[in-house]
């Protein structure tokens, strides 16, 4: 029994360190570009592809929550997708998050994706009814089965999905060959370390504890806020995988501040990073779309010292 055990685990983390180093990275959630009117902005997206890659990015996360993923149609999500990866394919990794809350959109999504070649699907659990591992699991499976020749990547985010991933619902899923690891978006960093001993690849998703994701045995970060920073957040991998811990916290603690400054806002997070990014000179991806909230007329101010931040930021610590 005990050698039986031994077997599987190895196995496990065997296909887990396959090609591993192609997600290993600081990985930008790419953001919803729309035009004036609020339609998908093709240009917009091609152009915040570009921005991304010319920053030294590891990769791009496409159609999650930065990606306002549940307020766009199939439709629209895959029109993303195509314009991503026109620009990225062969530069840089391309996950691409299929979840819809239901298994037949999801399944659809997931096969454009591996059509499209990219590098691994990521799903959240179903969402609003709160269903049991062994339908969960079959959920994520049967999404993985319609894209059969591409890695799959567990999304946990229990704070929005209302659903929190458990080590006995990972072990089920690892062992689909597929099923390389989690993205982890839960605030524990006691998380990371739970995924990672089960022989997960496991992507930081807070992006107020980078380092201490990394410390605790992600081998990547995924984050929302990393497209308006990326230098701050590059820096930080680097630095941990240099050993430099201390310097690495100091600019954690000004990312965390340039963060909460952006929460101050009336308008939405994600309406001031992307006012923030064409302050800075980079390509005007529009608003956010309702539900979420614009920027109101005093949010300008905020964005502006938003982007004094960052830039102080980069030039004291890059």
């Amino acid at each position: 029994i005990i050698l039986s055990v031994f077997i599987t685990i190895f196995k496990r983390r065997v296909w887990n360190m396959k090609d591993i180093t192609k997600y290993q990275g600081v990985i930008p959630a790419f953001y919803a570009c729309y035009d004036a009117e609020g339609n998908i902005s093709t240009e917009g997206v091609k152009a915040l592809t570009r921005h991304l890659i010319a920053k030294g990015v590891k990769g791009v996360y496409v159609g999650g929550s930065s990606g306002e993923c549940i307020y766009q149609s199939v439709e629209e999500r895959k029109l993303v997708l195509e314009n991503v990866m026109a620009e990225a394919r062969g530069k840089v990794t391309i996950i691409a998050h299929v979840a819809c809350n239901n298994t037949s959109d999801s399944q659809a999504l997931a096969a454009h994706a591996e059509s499209l070649g990219v590098d691994a699907i990521a799903a959240i659990p179903p969402i609003y009814f709160h269903l049991p591992d062994y339908a969960i699991a079959k959920y994520w499976n049967d999404i993985s089965a319609a894209a059969p020749n591409t890695d799959f990547v567990i999304y946990n985010i229990p704070q929005l999905a209302g659903v929190a991933l458990n080590v006995p619902l990972l072990q089920e899923m690892l062992k689909n060959p597929r099923c390389i690891g989690v993205k982890n978006s839960s605030m524990p960093v006691q998380d990371i370390q739970m995924w990672h001993d089960e022989g997960a690849f496991v992507f930081n998703g807070p992006d107020e504890q980078l380092l201490s994701g990394l410390a605790a045995g992600a081998g990547a970060g995924i984050g929302g806020t990393y497209g308006v920073m990326p230098e701050l957040y590059l820096k930080i991998y680097e630095l941990f995988h240099a050993g430099q811990m201390e310097q690495g916290r100091l600019i954690q603690n000004e990312c965390c501040r340039i963060i909460y400054k952006m929460c101050s806002a009336e308008g939405n997070m994600y309406a001031v990073i992307k006012e923030a990014i064409r302050l800075m000179g980079g390509p005007d991806v529009g608003s956010v779309r309702e539900p979420l909230l614009p920027l109101t007329e005093a949010d300008h101010a905020i964005c502006r010292e938003v982007v004094d931040m960052i830039q102080a930021a980069v030039r004291q610590y890059c």
